[in-house]
């Protein structure tokens, strides 16, 4: 949907883009990653149309951006933007309209996400009456209500407790499954791995990873397993087909942080420890996100 060649963008003496290019994938969930000061807000401003890049260029399924594209996007944006002073109904149904709502369909799909996600009584209440997490479920219903095709969402989890993240969560998820295309900005390098397909890592201006989650992580693993273990502690002899990176000892289990010898295959492992221990878990240790993020960020 969304095909990124060669951005630069240069604010004054700060070059905040520095030749970025992307693809981003119909109807997939992409994750734009990168610490503060990246270049991640620079590039959605840009796909938004807020502001325009130095050289290269942004297509929208095939064709150059352009003013037509803004009613097909939804953007949630990290800094929230609602009109503290005005009742919720009436500010919803405003924002409705400048994407191309009838008054009558935008009181529609109002009713509709309002009973979706149980604020029905929110209609004549101010946004300044409203808690932080409250806004934000106004706000998201801003940004999807006129069903755009791509929607880019920037830190979406912001302000929301375990269960209502969980709600808009899974409205995310009904929404891509419905077909749109999501570029999805976070910090929670765990919503990450749960809701994302593809990923691309932005640090100090430039692309410096990007592929699909399940790839990358493959990508990282590095032959580390878990092994967790009842009673006593093993003591292991030269001839052990692993090395020991890291133990832990309690009362009742012991857990070994190993990595297999060159050669060696995990049925090797059990072979070795079975004779001396009762075995709970052995499972591959494979690097996380998170460990992906800080690993490659810091290289």
């Amino acid at each position: 949907m969304i095909s990124i060649r060669n951005i630069v963008k240069q604010y004054a003496s700060h070059r905040a883009l520095d030749n970025v290019s992307m693809e981003i994938e119909t109807g997939k969930v992409f994750g734009l990653l990168g610490p503060n000061g990246a270049g991640k807000t620079s590039l959605i401003r840009i796909i938004n149309q807020i502001t325009g890049p130095d050289s290269g260029e942004v297509l929208f399924n095939g064709e150059k951006l352009n003013q037509s594209h803004i009613e097909r996007i939804g953007y949630l944006p990290e800094e929230r933007g609602l009109y503290k002073k005005m009742e919720i109904g009436e500010q919803i149904m405003y924002l409705a309209q400048l994407k191309g709502l009838s008054k009558a369909e935008a009181r529609k799909r109002i009713k509709y996400w309002f009973e979706k996600l149980e604020i029905q009584e929110w209609w004549n209440k101010k946004v300044e009456d409203l808690s932080k997490g409250m806004q934000q479920k106004v706000q998201f219903v801003a940004t999807v209500l006129h069903e755009p095709e791509l929607l880019i969402l920037d830190e979406p989890f912001t302000g929301f407790d375990p269960v209502n993240a969980e709600i808009i969560k899974n409205e995310i998820l009904e929404l891509n499954k419905k077909g749109a295309t999501i570029i999805f900005s976070t910090h929670r390098m765990e919503s990450v791995e749960e809701l994302c397909d593809s990923i691309a890592l932005l640090n100090l201006s430039h692309k410096i990873l990007e592929g699909k989650v399940k790839n990358i992580r493959n990508n990282y693993r590095n032959g580390t397993y878990v092994l967790e273990y009842e009673g006593a502690a093993v003591k292991l002899g030269a001839n052990a087909p692993f090395s020991v990176l890291s133990e832990t000892n309690n009362e009742d289990h012991n857990q070994l942080l190993l990595r297999l010898n060159t050669g060696t295959r995990i049925n090797d492992v059990l072979q070795y420890m079975l004779p001396l221990a009762s075995i709970n878990r052995l499972e591959e240790k494979v690097p996380t996100m998170n460990e992906i993020f800080i690993q490659t960020v810091r290289k």
